[in-house]
């Protein structure tokens, strides 16, 4: 199977990283893994006066701090992933990662919210479980 893992480096992160190492039953060795991380888009006027180099390392170096402590978790636990990052609306972004990408699942950490909360702020679960015709596994 083909899971995305999307990962953020929050503490919802770890809860659904260790729920994946947790449950060698469902998710061993034998799984395809990519963690992708979305870094929110720098505003037009920043990304026009700094250019196109600049802003591209800085997303990198950012993703780069989300991504390395979850794909060292992940080898620790002997789960081999490899990390990809893009920049964006994130559950936008997802969605379309794993439609592209051709996964069989989504997995992602989630604050939980009420409805109230995401009618107010959005949440990046709900916009992925909109936008997604694959499954998604969220994690609590």
């Amino acid at each position: 199977m083909k899971i995305l893992l999307a990962v953020d480096g929050s503490r919802y992160t770890k809860k659904m990283l260790a729920y994946l190492t947790t449950h060698e039953d469902l998710f061993d060795g034998a799984h395809d893994f990519v963690a992708l991380t979305v870094q929110a888009a720098l505003p037009a006027r920043a990304r026009v006066a700094v250019g196109k180099d600049v802003v591209d390392d800085y997303y990198r170096e950012e993703a780069e701090k989300v991504l390395k402590p979850v794909l060292t978790y992940l080898k620790r636990h002997q789960l081999k992933a490899r990390g990809e990052w893009k920049a964006g609306p994130a559950g936008e972004i997802i969605a379309r990662c794993a439609a592209s990408g051709k996964f069989d699942l989504v997995m992602m950490g989630s604050h939980g919210q009420g409805a109230l909360a995401n009618l107010v702020m959005g949440s990046v679960a709900t916009k992925v479980l909109a936008n997604c015709e694959i499954p998604v596994l969220l994690v609590r």
